[in-house]
């Protein structure tokens, strides 16, 4: 698994950032619909397919990009806050 060209990881099959969130989802009883990750490397992917709304930033890995509900802006464009904005804030005003 690869997070960047010049990185090689390696993990345990059983732990990796998906593991983590259902975790702590479960812990919190939230379902996974209503989890919303952000990623842009093949480490992020389990996370991404566990979120109800899986987010690749604009500098993704190509594969990265292709498993996402949505992609937002790149990190350097301030994409984890454009994607709060559009799916948690605006959510959130609708709301009464």
């Amino acid at each position: 698994m690869q997070s960047a060209a010049f990185f090689l990881e390696f993990l345990n099959p059983a732990s990796h950032k998906g593991a983590g969130v259902a975790a702590i989802a479960e812990h919190l009883g939230i379902q996974p619909d209503e989890v919303i990750c952000m990623g842009d490397a093949e480490n992020d992917h389990a996370m991404l397919e566990y979120a109800g709304l899986g987010i690749a930033m604009a500098n993704a890995m190509e594969a990265t990009k292709q498993i996402a509900d949505y992609i937002t802006e790149s990190n350097d464009d301030h994409g984890v806050a454009k994607a709060i904005e559009k799916f948690v804030l605006a959510a959130d005003s609708s709301v009464a």
